[in-house]
């Protein structure tokens, strides 16, 4: 067989084994006839036995403890539970003193084994004085997840709001890593390949797909390596509000209006002396009325009557005596 007809089959089958790594891992690999005819039957690749996903652990192998996802070959084998759940919380303490409760969210952190992401501390004006608030991000292990949201309701007077989510990512880990293993299979197919090369030309092409997988497979290696870390570590943002007191507002004290002088006017006596004159007289009027239309009528008859009672029981005077005469 020529070499440039060695050179075709080598980028056929480059072009056809990157198109198969990108497909998934049920994609076919195509190869080029003349490759496999000139392929020794020793170098065949054995073939890959299908993927076991983690709802079907093998024989005598106990479902808890069945293989979810393998991060590649230079990483051991990862035990996981059946799901993989990406954990959030977002709680809001009211605290008596912030200083001491910032120190309880710190020895929350070291009793469960997680770590502090982001801190933030602020003062704001109250009355007279001002108050310490603070927000902090802290990372802790997924099956310590509960114990420290217990942990840290014990820490507040009052929890004033708490919210908690979880992101189901299994399907999206399973489908990575089935990707991740096809192209690893088709790297080592592209590295045979290389061994394989005879001219630059032909290493360089070999060169350029193999950059291109291993491209592919650091990218997918991350986010199965991110999904892995955020579903062990669950993210807990805690905001702490201090206890405010009540402001009781001080009286102030009204002041005495200053009395201001008032001139003398002889136009304002002139009207209160009329005034009273008129008043007088107004009240003079008013009694004699009172005094005709009620005191005669009422008490004219009962004077009379008490007059002529007087007048005839009266007994009328007796004359005294005569004196006898001198010549009788």
């Amino acid at each position: 067989m020529s070499r440039s007809t060695k050179s075709v089959a080598v980028l056929m089958f480059a072009s056809c084994a990157l198109l198969a790594g990108c497909g998934g891992a049920a994609a076919p690999t195509m190869v080029a006839p003349e490759l496999v005819q000139a392929q020794p039957p020793e170098a065949q690749p054995p073939p890959e036995a299908p993927a076991q996903g983690p709802s079907q652990p093998a024989e005598g192998q106990a479902a808890s403890e069945a293989v979810l996802y393998r991060t590649g070959p230079e990483q051991p084998p990862v035990l996981a539970s059946d799901r993989l759940i990406i954990k959030d919380a977002n709680i809001k303490l009211l605290v008596e003193n912030t200083d001491v409760a910032i120190d309880g969210v710190m020895q929350v952190v070291d009793d469960v084994g997680g770590y502090m992401l982001s801190s933030r501390i602020w003062y704001q004006p109250w009355g007279e004085e001002n108050y310490k608030y603070a927000s902090i991000t802290i990372g802790v292990p997924a099956a310590e997840f509960e114990r420290a949201i217990r942990r840290l309701r014990a820490l507040a007077i009052r929890v004033l709001d708490e919210t908690s989510t979880g992101e189901d990512v299994t399907d999206q880990y399973v489908d990575l890593q089935s990707r991740l293993e096809s192209l690893q299979a088709t790297r080592s197919r592209i590295l045979e390949f290389l061994d394989r090369a005879r001219t630059v030309e032909e290493a360089l092409t070999v060169n350029e797909e193999l950059a291109a997988v291993e491209a592919q497979i650091e990218e997918i290696q991350g986010r199965i390596n991110y999904l892995a870390g955020r579903a062990a570590f669950s993210t807990i943002t805690v905001q702490i509000e201090p206890q405010l007191p009540e402001i009781v507002p001080t009286p102030t004290p009204t002041a005495t209006p200053t009395a201001t002088p008032v001139p003398w006017d002889a136009s304002a006596t002139f009207q209160s002396a009329k005034v009273a004159v008129t008043t007088l007289y107004q009240f003079a009027a008013d009694l004699l009325i009172w005094i005709v239309v009620v005191a005669v009528p009422v008490l004219g008859p009962i004077a009379l009557l008490g007059w002529l009672i007087a007048r005839l029981t009266r007994r009328p005077p007796r004359k005294p005596p005569e004196a006898p005469s001198g010549g009788a």
